[in-house]
């Protein structure tokens, strides 16, 4: 009976060998599948996790490189601008100053014009002074400088005396010769002599000398009747009656040919 119940315990307690070795099989091959599984999922969360850090080094990457290319676009934009401003800045300078110098321009003509109405505006006194100048060369000859200290004599400003002698069209070329000629109406001179008398009445050399030589003057005549002139109101011996005429310019020859005609 004992030996019985061994035998029915040793049965139950005692697994055959075949199904332990399928089970060990299967649990082998079920922790290899688990091994693969994990592995593969082991496999698909690191590729995951890769093309996630990728994706965000994608995005980091194109972060930066859109704020590369907005901080480019941006300083361009700026210095466009800036070149734009600076434009229209100068622009703006340099029609203000365009302005200005045309305003001062303005100014300036307008002095001018304004300084030169004045001038040509004639005062009560030189046009007094002009009336008087203009009667005086309507009967006598004057230089300009004789005209001016005339005017000054009759009492007019200096200014206004020159004013007047400027203001009217006068030929002193002509004023030299008609002087010229009045001197000779009435008195003798050598060529020398006239150009000095007109030069003491304040014409220059050259309208002196202009006006002697646009007169028809025979000068021996003029020595002639000089060397008369002094025998009539005193005595000379025949030498000191050449030296005279020849001091007030003849030549020797002219004071010669003067004495012998006057039978000294």
């Amino acid at each position: 009976m004992a030996t019985v119940a061994f035998f029915i315990l040793f049965a139950i307690t005692t697994p055959p060998t075949s199904e332990s070795a399928v089970k060990n099989d299967e649990e082998i091959e079920k922790k290899e599948e688990g091994e693969k599984q994990a592995k593969k999922e082991a496999e698909e969360q690191a590729k995951k996790e890769a093309e996630e850090l990728a994706k965000i080094e994608a995005e980091e990457q194109a972060k930066i490189e859109a704020e590369e290319q907005a901080k480019k676009e941006a300083e361009e934009q700026a210095k466009k601008d800036a070149e734009e401003q600076a434009k229209i800045e100068a622009e703006e300078q340099a029609k203000k100053d365009a302005e200005e110098q045309a305003k001062k321009e303005a100014e300036e003509q307008a002095k001018k014009d304004a300084e030169e109405a004045a001038k040509n505006a004639e005062t009560m006194s030189q046009t007094q002074a002009v009336q008087m100048a203009n009667d005086y060369l309507n009967y006598t000859a004057f230089s300009k400088s004789g005209l001016i200290a005339q005017l000054e004599y009759e009492g007019f400003s200096n200014a206004d005396a020159t004013y007047a002698a400027d203001k009217l069209n006068v030929d002193w070329q002509a004023q030299a010769v008609q002087t010229a000629q009045n001197y000779l109406d009435y008195t003798s001179f050598s060529r020398t002599g006239l150009i000095e008398q007109l030069e003491f009445e304040g014409f220059s050399n050259a309208d002196a000398t202009y006006a002697v030589d646009n007169l028809q003057v025979d000068w021996q005549a003029q020595a002639v009747k000089m060397a008369q002139n002094y025998l009539d109101y005193t005595s000379f011996s025949r030498s000191g009656l050449i030296q005279q005429l020849e001091f007030e310019g003849f030549s020797n020859a002219d004071a010669t040919y003067a004495v012998d005609e006057v039978g000294l």
